[in-house]
């Protein structure tokens, strides 16, 4: 045998600190053109609510400018954002959703 220690003293793993994904806001635009009956519909479709819940959040906007629709992460929010929009254009409605980071 040799003279050389060897350390057999198992190595404390470390684990990577994961930080979460930054959120962000999509938010729907009051606008005095679309009717409120296309924007419940692409609430429903885009966004997967229920009739109620659409007409709420649709409301909100009505009343006070803008309302957020939905909090998640950055690529979803961009996604859906721009699926509601394209509805709007493709009917020839202003309807606008936008995205920002959440606080």
């Amino acid at each position: 045998m040799s003279d050389n220690a060897v350390d057999l003293k198992p190595k404390p793993k470390t684990k990577p600190k994961l930080k979460r994904p930054k959120l962000y806001k999509v938010i729907l635009l009051n606008d005095d053109y679309t009717p409120r009956d296309f924007v419940t519909i692409v609430l429903k479709a885009v966004f997967r609510m229920s009739e109620e819940t659409g007409h709420r959040v649709m409301m909100t906007a009505h009343r006070f400018g803008s309302s957020v629709v939905v909090v998640c992460e950055r690529d979803i929010a961009e996604t859906k954002a721009k699926e509601a929009n394209d509805l709007g254009k493709q009917a020839g409605f202003p309807l606008m959703f936008t995205t920002e980071p959440e606080e």
